[in-house]
Formats: structure tokens, sequence, C-alpha cells
């Protein structure tokens, strides 16, 4: 598997794990409902250790060491790759192609941008070129049917978030 065909979720997991090595049960902490991540994308934990599995198979992560669970067995710690970090890097600087996306995508790619304690403004940047015909087309359009209404100020709204950025 490339990392181009990745699921979000595997981008996700992927960007945890490149934070720092981790393993799995941590990640789906961070993923689990009403944590700050959770606010955005929900991972219930089978599907973390899925996503583990799949970028281990990836050669995106690779098991870098062990540690005695808390109250369960020993805990695989996972480390990026250096082609698991090259694909990040990609990721990260790769904006959404659709207005809908910026609700989980891009929202968590700016969360995890500021947790990094890096600058976002080449992302928000990159966004906005990438949306700007989307947005232009919208914003002129005199929409009759209530999807198309839905669509205009859906594109209204994420414009100017992106300005406020």
């Amino acid at each position: 598997m490339a990392a181009s065909g990745l699921s979000l979720t595997e981008w996700v997991v992927l960007a945890l794990v490149g934070e720092a090595a981790t393993h799995g049960f941590a990640v789906a902490r961070e993923l689990q409902s009403g944590s700050d991540l959770g606010r955005i994308l929900t991972v219930h934990r089978p599907l973390v250790y899925r996503a583990l599995d799949r970028l281990g198979d990836a050669g995106l992560v690779e098991e870098s060491a062990t540690e005695p669970g808390d109250a369960g067995p020993t805990r695989t710690i996972m480390r990026t790759t250096r082609g698991g970090k090259a694909a990040l890097k990609q990721w990260f600087e790769r904006p959404v192609n659709h207005v809908r996306d910026l609700r989980i995508e891009f929202l968590i790619k700016l969360r995890l941008t500021e947790r990094c304690g890096n600058d976002a403004q080449a992302l928000v940047d990159a966004q906005r070129r990438e949306l700007a015909p989307t947005f232009d087309l919208l914003a002129e359009a005199l929409p009759d049917d209530v999807v198309d209404q839905w669509r205009r100020h859906n594109a209204i709204a994420a414009r100017t978030f992106l300005d406020h950025l």
C-alpha cells in the first residue's frame, strides 16, 4: 500500500506516532470521544490497532521497543520510519480538495500542527489557494434549491474561517 492510499484514520495514527514513539493504547486514548483530537475525529481502539498494522505493512511505522502494560499485556512501542516521516511531511503540506473536508481533515491537520509547535500558515495559505475557485463559484451562484444553498453558505463560512486564520 502506498502512502497515498492511506485512510484519514491511518494518517492521523501515523501523525500521532510521528509526534513521539508510542503504543496503540496511547494513540487510542488520544482519539477517544471527548479528547482534544477526538472532538474532531473519534477512532475506537480496534481501528487504531488495524491502522498500526496497515502502517507497519506499508513500512511507515516499525516496532522500536516493548514495555509492560499497566494491567494487561506487554505494549509494543511504534515509531515512524524514514519513509513514514517523509509521507507525513507531504500530507501536512497538502490541502484538502473539497470544502466538506475542511471539517475533519483540515481541522485535524491544524490541531496536530499546533501540538507540534509548528506554524500552520503555509497550510492555511495553500488551502485558501486550493479552494479559491470553489469559493468564487459558490459565492457568485444564486442557488435555487436547498442543497445548493447549503453548499454556498458552507463555502462562505469556510472562506471566512480561513481568512480568520
